[in-house]
């Protein structure tokens, strides 16, 4: 598929006033990235929108002595987040930012230490660890319930800050990047084909769609193209992605108001298709099969196997809201509302259940698609629940029509060609969270000298911080559940 695509050098004043069109224009801030060139840090801005599919670059670069530049916070509430993220990562002020507090950067991290600066080297010694500025919320019967980081069960570390009144929250306040791992800075140095391994495991249940989105970003910087089939392959294992986690998903939220039974069946069918995903690639999690240039799977799933458990998703799905009480603890519980997952950039079934109208499937397309748009209004968990549902049988649809159609071989590699300058490359895909952003930079050499990931997560998370207002605090595992945003795709 093409798209329309330009890259615009501009000066900080122009940077404000273009973004502002961009934005009345319908497009959003998908991405933003800072290089540092050595004498000077170089940033871009990725803008997208869809429908047709657009992608405006608009770059700006600042001097390496005195790195600052304008805050685009006023902008967009994403635009804010970028730039607390390239303050503690490469030290580039944002003049004008309303809250300059630190979002990567932990306490115990050395002032003046900015690791993805080029001649950074590992810290050697920490500083005492310090209070994270928390902001207080204060007044008669107002206390505060700290929660992790460290969690019962295997799941990652965050910590959350409730201020509640009683059992009603005030505020919620998250505290990620527990799991930082400069993964962004290993990209650096690899060959254009060699980091798909670390692409995968950008967040480990998200692994062939991080691995496609690098690939397309790579695929992009080195102009090559690949023919369709490729592209639908490629298209249906991501569907097979999508289908184990959201029936996962529907199990676990049933699990969180104590309807184990419900949980149990979707455990059940989750192995199904792990071993289905074996079959179809030599690996549960699909890893292996995506990689720039190629696509390789060793055999297509069974349509008639895939429709058989949907059937039996969807009856697990039927029984789970049949109960009253898994009902009355779903309906109205965690709101966001549309106007909000707008401002804070929401993406996926976060987004698609207040309302919003997101998919790349669609916005961003490799190859065309009988897509099945799913959406909710809401916006509360039995929102987010219903959207999995619909999407899981949507999903389903298309798996078996992408397995129905194709031709040709299963196996497809494309050779990597040699460029004579510096390229950069962008990929785009519809995960099962919602949309990824991959962008790569190129030397002469064929070599990552960049490399920035987003994860539907980095937006998604702070709403759920918004919809825990006005909720109970017993009711918060579910209305964590019910976003289920990863913690290694944001943390990077």
């Amino acid at each position: 598929m093409s798209w329309d695509w330009t890259h615009h050098r501009v000066s900080q004043d122009r940077l404000a006033e273009t973004a502002e069109e961009l934005q009345g224009k319908g497009f959003r801030l998908a991405l933003v990235a800072a290089h540092d060139d050595g004498g000077a840090f170089r940033i871009v801005y990725l803008f997208l929108a869809g429908r047709p599919d657009r992608r405006v670059e608009l770059e700006c670069v600042v001097p390496g002595n005195d790195p600052a530049l304008r805050s685009l916070a006023y902008l967009s509430f994403p635009a804010s987040r970028f730039e607390r993220e390239m303050a503690d990562l490469y030290g580039i002020r944002a003049i004008g930012h309303p809250k300059m507090r630190r979002l990567v950067r932990h306490a115990h991290w050395p002032e003046e230490w900015y690791p993805m600066r080029e001649k950074a080297v590992p810290a050697t010694g920490f500083d005492v660890p310090g209070r994270f500025p928390f902001v207080p919320v204060e007044g008669p019967g107002v206390y505060e319930i700290p929660v992790g980081p460290v969690h019962a069960g295997l799941i990652e570390p965050g910590h959350f800050r409730f201020s509640v009144a009683g059992e009603t929250v005030l505020r919620l306040k998250a505290r990620l990047w527990f799991v930082h791992r400069g993964l962004e800075r290993l990209f650096h140095g690899r060959p254009a084909g060699g980091a798909l391994d670390l692409a995968e495991r950008v967040s480990g249940d998200t692994s062939v769609a991080h691995a496609l989105a690098h690939s397309l970003a790579i695929e992009d910087a080195l102009g090559v193209r690949l023919p369709d089939p490729v592209h639908r392959l490629r298209a249906l294992l991501v569907e097979l992605e999508r289908l184990y986690n959201h029936a996962t998903d529907l199990g676990a939220l049933a699990n969180d108001v104590g309807y184990a039974l419900a949980n149990s069946h979707a455990q059940r069918i989750r192995e199904q298709l792990l071993r289905l995903n074996a079959a179809v690639t030599g690996h549960r999690l699909l890893r292996g099969a995506v990689r720039p240039g190629g696509v390789t799977v060793r055999a297509l799933p069974d349509a008639a196997v895939l429709r058989s458990i949907a059937a039996d998703v969807a009856e697990v799905a039927e029984l789970t809201l049949r109960n009253t009480v898994v009902l009355d603890r779903f309906a109205g519980t965690a709101v966001l509302r549309a106007d909000d997952a707008h401002a804070l950039g929401c993406l996926g079934y976060v987004a698609r259940a207040s309302g919003l109208r997101t998919d790349a499937r669609l916005d961003h397309p490799t190859t065309a698609l009988p897509v099945t748009e799913i959406g909710g209004a809401t916006g509360d968990v039995l929102a987010r629940y219903t959207v999995r549902r619909d999407e899981y049988a949507a999903s389903t649809e298309l798996a078996c029509d992408l397995v129905q159609s194709h031709s040709g071989p299963l196996d497809y590699v494309a050779p990597l060609p040699s460029v004579p300058a510096a390229r950069s490359g962008i990929g785009i895909v519809e995960g099962w969270r919602g949309t990824i952003v991959h962008r790569v930079e190129l030397d002469a050499a064929g070599r990552i000298t960049r490399a920035k990931i987003v994860d539907p997560s980095w937006f998604n998370w702070p709403a759920l911080a918004v919809a825990m207002a006005d909720t109970i605090v017993p009711d918060f595992p579910l209305a964590n559940k019910s976003f289920n945003q990863s913690y290694a795709g944001n943390d990077l």
